[in-house]
């Protein structure tokens, strides 16, 4: 008992003298000197207007616009869509067409093979949707089971 209480005083003693610093008067070290730039990088915008992302050497390749989603095409029959369901309320009306929640006025795509169309939820109203592709109304019933 007598050789743990004498390990623990003087294990308690030697701790301050082993995490103390030391301190000494030795000169503080020199400087680093300053780093001076030979050769600074810049970067001027030419007329050629090449973006500085691009790849070195890639130039851009000009495509004509093809936009296959307003082709004049035949007209959309009504039985391309299926209203399943007509929800009217004060504020809002919602009607799901052919398995996607819609309201009035949005816009959507209806791919039929491999033409695609864009039409627009014109009017929901009680029994039946009105949809429009550009001068053309397409009616649409509720269907009932």
């Amino acid at each position: 008992m007598k050789t743990i209480l004498a390990l623990l005083t003087l294990g308690t003693l030697a701790l301050p003298v082993f995490g103390a610093e030391q301190t000494t008067d030795a000169p503080a070290a020199p400087a680093a000197p300053a780093i001076e730039l030979k050769n600074k990088s810049t970067f001027t915008m030419d007329g050629s207007g090449r973006n500085p992302f691009w790849p070195i050497g890639w130039k851009p390749v000009a495509r004509a616009q093809t936009n296959n989603t307003e082709h004049s095409g035949p007209d959309i029959l009504p039985t391309a869509f299926v209203v399943s369901s007509i929800t009217m309320d004060q504020g809002a009306r919602y009607a799901i067409i052919n398995g996607k929640v819609m309201s009035e006025g949005q816009a959507f795509i209806l791919q039929l093979g491999t033409q695609t169309y864009q039409l627009t939820l014109k009017a929901i109203e009680d029994g039946r949707v009105i949809l429009a592709r550009r001068d053309q109304e397409i009616i649409v019933p509720l269907r009932r089971k």
